[in-house]
């Protein structure tokens, strides 16, 4: 009964994260200033086609995960609910906002479209049934070529906003705003926002089918606001270091030297804590999360 009651929850809050993601990309939209660079090319690409822009955004996340089939990831279940159900949720938003023109009210509502969109990116993360399609492709790239994740969201990002911008999306000050503010503001919300999985969970194929084999970041820190390192990075680490031959890897001659606190660093599962009473980990534990930044 535990085990349902927690999969009844999950799937809650990955709804509810999808629908506010939608809602969120609808408000920056209707700002008029600027929108995030996957949304500058379904802008793009539904003023060229008169596709609406809600069905673009699916049909864009479908592409996109067509290429996961040669980064050999398969996607959970959280993934496949992202592909359908964000472009309805922001068309949705696009109808029940009206296009502002007033300059304090577009940065009003961009702001707060921003600050939401965040919120909502914990929200459908934290249940970790699978990353957006975009940010698979992005750590499925990085574990297969190991390139850094910043070099490949990077590259990724650019190529889609220039396409976009070509093809008409509104690139703006916005753009600019969300390139610099998500990483922090996610950083904020991914850990809050975490479910905490029973050990249990992580040898269940039930579970394995609901999370999918995609990579997932994972470790977040206020101070950079963005990924530091992939599940497949972190395994590889540990190998290394239990492997190496190197005096003081390992080895009782050296006494382990426990990791410094910062006060800085945010204390994951705030929802789980305050829902079921647990205590809060310590101010300036280091967290893992399970990621994601963008859809």
């Amino acid at each position: 009964m535990k085990s349902r009651l927690l999969l009844t929850r999950r799937l809650i809050q990955l709804l509810v994260g999808l629908f506010l993601y939608g809602i969120a990309i609808s408000m920056m939209v209707r700002a008029g200033i600027g929108v995030s660079p996957w949304d500058v090319l379904a802008q793009g690409l539904s003023l060229k086609t008169d596709i609406p822009f809600g069905l673009i955004t699916n049909i864009v996340g479908l592409v996109v995960l067509l290429f996961w089939i040669p980064l050999k990831q398969r996607p959970g279940l959280g993934t496949v609910l992202n592909v359908l159900l964000i472009g309805p949720a922001a068309q949705f938003g696009l109808w029940l906002i009206p296009q502002q023109t007033e300059p304090w009210i577009q940065v009003a509502l961009f702001t707060a479209g921003l600050g939401l969109l965040a919120i909502a990116t914990g929200l459908y993360i934290g249940p970790r049934m699978g990353p957006g399609p975009r940010d698979g492709l992005m750590t499925g790239l990085h574990a297969r070529t190991g390139w850094p994740i910043w070099s490949v969201r990077t590259g990724i990002e650019v190529t889609v906003l220039v396409i976009g911008w070509f093809l008409g999306g509104n690139v703006g000050i916005g753009t600019l705003a969300f390139a610099v503010l998500i990483g922090p503001l996610c950083s904020l919300t991914l850990p809050l926002f975490a479910i905490r999985l029973p050990e249990a969970a992580k040898a269940d194929a039930q579970e394995r089918e609901l999370e999918g084999s995609a990579e997932q970041a994972v470790q977040y820190d206020v101070r950079e606001g963005l990924l530091l390192e992939s599940d497949a990075g972190s395994r590889d680490r540990a190998m290394r270091r239990a492997t190496s031959s190197a005096i003081g890897a390992h080895g009782a001659d050296r006494s382990r030297q426990a990791p410094r606190a910062d006060a800085r660093t945010i204390a994951a599962y705030w929802l789980d804590d305050r829902l079921f009473g647990r205590r809060r980990p310590r101010a300036g534990r280091v967290t893992r999360v399970a990621h994601a930044t963008h859809h």
